[in-house]
């Protein structure tokens, strides 16, 4: 018997929406990421010795752009674990600190995403939501009922269950997390061939950042090489 048809738009919508990191895929994951985040940080401080839970947020809004970076392009650099542990927390102490020092929000948000932005960088940690959390750690900080260093708590329990929960989610659906760029074999062709450095220098020279691993620019060149010979 001959199979159903199915036609070329039904093909590329299921493709888009469950396939190669499909939206269905990213929305779901972040989704489920987002509410286990919640629902876990809400026990945790129920715990806490005090009743701290009443006075403190058991999800924060930065966690919903991380969830974007970590579920929908999880081979990004901006999204790697360090990336997001480090960037979201140390940028939330920054704008603790920046908010209890300089005293005026407006004063104290801008400085603690300019050197959130700082740290993150030398601390190899570079995660857009990072800037989020400083500027709203100053502002919770710098506000009428001072923000104190108990607002880490629900950031801390926030960022570490969303990584968790990203890193099985992920690697269960074919997308390994942290990411390994793809083994390359080198294989020289006809014409002159290149090297790693030689994208590290056009990449210096365009003076650009490009949200892609150097070694994922080396595996994708080197499968156009292989595909072109093949053809």
């Amino acid at each position: 018997m001959s199979q159903p048809l199915v036609s070329p738009s039904r093909q590329d919508w299921r493709a888009h929406a469950i396939g190669h990191l499909g939206w269905a895929r990213g929305a779901v994951g972040a989704g489920a990421g987002i509410a286990l985040a919640g629902i876990a940080t809400w026990l945790v401080l129920g715990l806490m010795p005090g009743g701290g839970s009443d006075a403190l947020p058991f999800l924060v809004a930065p966690l919903g752009a991380s969830a974007v970076l970590v579920f929908c392009v999880p081979a990004s650099p901006l999204s790697q674990p360090w990336s997001v542990i480090g960037g979201d927390l140390l940028s939330a102490a920054v704008g603790l600190i920046a908010g209890h020092m300089l005293g005026d929000p407006w004063i104290a948000g801008s400085v603690a995403v300019a050197v959130a932005i700082a740290v993150m960088s030398v601390g190899r940690c570079l995660h857009p939501p990072g800037g989020a959390c400083a500027l709203l750690c100053a502002l919770g900080a710098s506000g009428r009922v001072p923000w104190d260093w108990t607002w880490m708590a629900p950031i801390t329990a926030n960022v570490l269950l969303l990584c968790a929960f990203g890193w099985l989610y992920n690697n269960l659906t074919g997308h390994p997390w942290p990411h390994r760029p793809p083994r390359v074999v080198h294989i020289p062709p006809p014409a002159p061939d290149y090297s790693r450095e030689d994208i590290v220098a056009v990449l210096e020279d365009w003076n650009e950042v490009l949200d892609v691993d150097i070694d994922d620019l080396d595996a994708f060149v080197q499968a156009l090489l292989r595909r072109g010979r093949a053809a």
